[in-house]
């Protein structure tokens, strides 16, 4: 899970992405406007935490800017302006959750989740392909109700794939995924490769179907058969 957290305030940023942390949450920060709309333009995230009050730009411009760029991202408003205007127009520029500062970071962790199991998994805490069944909350892989000895980055990579089925994945898409913008300070993507084998592996010896597919020259995607 990869998030984008638009946020001036260093001790708050710093605060969010040291709880997420733990869980598995690759935390990036841009720290003014200039920056989020480069973030943006660059990569893709699974959510946006935004401040509407930044030292160079509106919030309120950034999600303009999301729906000139039809991006996808789900985004968590986060500010200390709590008046009914502030909400009605960060909705109706596509914010899907309003959370006034200050906040608790369990709560704030918890929308997260919620928002992006709503728009990746239909709402649900597990994530079901045939005999697979992922637990996306305590980040457990079962294959036909066996539990696997598997790493995050590979549970990361598996929800990745699935929540794309039938769709080409590049090497450069999946390591952007799984490494954020680190990701263009690699030399090469070998990383992926022995990823996707040891994840086929394990699935393969746990009784799974393969439906991983290497699509040559292009990348992988997840598909049924």
């Amino acid at each position: 899970m990869k998030i984008l957290i638009i946020e001036d305030e260093t001790e708050i940023a710093d605060g969010i992405r040291n709880y997420f942390k733990p869980n598995g949450i690759h935390c990036e920060v841009a720290a003014n406007y200039k920056e989020a709309v480069s973030k943006i333009g660059s990569y893709d995230y699974d959510c946006i935490l935004l401040d509407l009050m930044l030292p160079d730009g509106d919030g309120f411009d950034i999600l303009r800017e999301l729906k000139k760029e039809n991006k996808t991202e789900g985004v968590i408003i986060i500010s200390a302006k709590e008046t009914l205007d502030s909400r009605l127009e960060g909705f109706n520029l596509g914010a899907d959750d309003y959370v006034t500062k200050p906040f608790h970071l369990a709560e704030l962790l918890v929308r997260m989740q919620a928002l992006i199991r709503r728009k990746n998994f239909n709402g649900s805490n597990n994530v079901v392909f045939n005999e697979i069944v992922v637990d996306i909350l305590s980040k457990t892989v079962s294959v036909n109700g066996n539990k696997l000895d598997i790493t995050k980055k590979e549970i990361d990579l598996m929800l990745f794939l699935i929540g794309n089925k039938n769709k080409v994945l590049s090497k450069g898409a999946i390591a952007e995924h799984l490494s954020g913008d680190m990701a263009d300070m690699l030399d090469n993507h070998d990383f992926i490769y022995a990823h996707i084998k040891n994840l086929k592996k394990k699935l393969a010896k746990a009784g799974s179907g393969d439906y991983i597919k290497t699509v040559y020259g292009l990348g992988y995607k997840w598909e049924d058969g």
